[in-house]
């Protein structure tokens, strides 16, 4: 009996170890999901998606790409990566109504496998400068040349039309649809989903680091590979809003903790907030000439608070704090998706002057506010007479006792009466009769 016992334990034990090695060797398919500008978060994204593939010797690895375009040289890095990987990389434009617009069509060409979802396109791959501006004549040929010698390799081989496709797309912003890539050989398949996508590559032969290989996705294991916190946080520093709230907020704290010097929440927050401005500002493509207008805002709220405009430089502050934003974030050329929402930098400016509006009207009222400490608040003030002997005596003033002399032209006083007090000297009240 026992060696049944035995005997059967040993078997249980091999069949686990078999399943669980049989699961090791299985071959996986890793999909990640890049959704947003081509900015310097993505790349590292994609970088850690390509050595995690490598390191669990992935069979394939799935892109799934929705951008409409970002930095050249991000993307210059991108395709490097994806070129330099032992597995197939896969660069799918999906979901339906994505697109792969600017910098994320050049990354679909660089793919080992190009693919779309329907309704999705591609294309528009114009470059411009740092600034977000068109290149001059020169300038764009060059920019023009060297994006497309970058892709030239990866797309030549799939036939004359799809390289002409792909450099229109650089030299004339042309765009295409899924269907309109394929037919020119653009891309390999048109997929509606990624399981749709890996039935497809079943079999297909690929060319990797100079090696053919043929894929095997028929019932493959997909493991999906998300965007980390901080990847994602980077990447929303990248948004142009968010970067122009940042600054927004963090020069106001800075101001507050200038104007109140002594606390330290405000000052932290402030160099907090421009600290991660400055890291979104860095990568998208702005004029930096917009923030001479926002200093000279925040110089004119500052000085209507000291100056007795009532309000005509707070008025000039917020029209520049405008002015400076769209000319920071919104230059001519800057592609739509860079450009900071109008409606905000105008809201943020009127809630802006606002707060400093408010600021002048608490230092006005400060201004004409009665004396509340020191002599002078006790003149005009009334009292009651405590003791009285001829010319001087005691008096009650807002509940003080007051040593007094009468006035020269008060009435004699006695215990009880009400008096007014007419002078203020030293430690004595010169006082009336009221």
């Amino acid at each position: 009996m026992k060696s049944i016992r035995v005997l059967f334990l040993t078997f249980t034990i091999f069949a686990l170890f078999a399943q669980v090695r049989a699961q090791a060797n299985q071959p996986v398919a890793l999909v990640m999901t890049a959704d947003g500008p081509i900015m310097p978060p993505m790349l590292e994204y994609i970088q850690r998606g390509v050595e995690t593939a490598n390191q669990h010797n992935a069979e394939v690895l799935i892109l799934q790409l929705n951008t409409p375009g970002g930095s050249i040289a991000t993307m210059l890095e991108i395709i490097k990566t994806i070129r330099a990987s032992d597995v197939p990389v896969v660069v799918y434009v999906a979901p339906k109504n994505a697109m792969a617009g600017s910098a994320g069509a050049m990354i679909t060409m660089a793919g080992h496998v190009a693919a779309m979802a329907p309704e999705t396109s591609i294309g528009a791959s114009s470059p411009i400068n740092s600034s977000g501006e068109n290149l001059n004549t020169t300038a764009e040929k060059k920019a023009k040349e060297i994006t497309k010698a970058a892709i030239r390799d990866y797309v030549k081989p799939r036939g004359p039309k799809a390289l002409a496709l792909a450099e229109s797309m650089i030299d004339d912003a042309v765009a295409a649809t899924a269907n309109e890539a394929l037919e020119a050989g653009l891309i390999d398949f048109i997929a509606d989903d990624p399981e749709d996508l890996l039935q497809a590559l079943d079999g297909f032969k690929v060319n990797v680091n100079g090696q053919a290989r043929v894929l095997q996705t028929k019932n493959i294991e997909t493991q999906p590979l998300e965007m980390s916190f901080i990847e994602r946080f980077l990447l929303l520093l990248t948004d142009p809003n968010i970067a122009f709230l940042l600054l927004a907020i963090g020069v106001q704290a800075v101001l507050i903790e200038i104007s109140s010097p002594g606390g330290w929440v405000a000052g932290f927050l402030g160099a907090v907030c421009l600290t991660l401005a400055v890291y979104g500002m860095g990568v998208l493509p702005i004029n930096w000439f917009g923030l001479v207008f926002l200093l000279i805002a925040f110089v004119l709220f500052i000085l209507d608070v000291k100056a007795p405009t009532h309000g005509a430089l707070t008025t000039a502050g917020v029209a520049s704090f405008i002015i400076g934003a769209l000319v920071l974030f919104n230059s001519p050329g800057v592609p739509a998706f860079q450009r900071v929402s109008v409606p905000l930098v105008v809201a943020t400016g009127i809630f802006i002057g606002g707060l400093f509006f408010l600021m002048l009207i608490f230092v006005l009222r400060a201004q004409h506010a009665e004396i509340q400490t020191g002599r002078e608040r006790l003149l005009g003030k009334s009292g009651t007479v405590k003791t009285f002997s001829g010319e001087a005596g005691q008096v009650q003033v807002e509940s003080e006792l007051w040593s007094a002399e009468k006035s020269a032209e008060s009435e004699p006083l006695r215990k009880g009466d009400t008096i007014e007090v007419v002078e203020v000297r030293g430690l004595r009240l010169i006082v009336k009769k009221k």
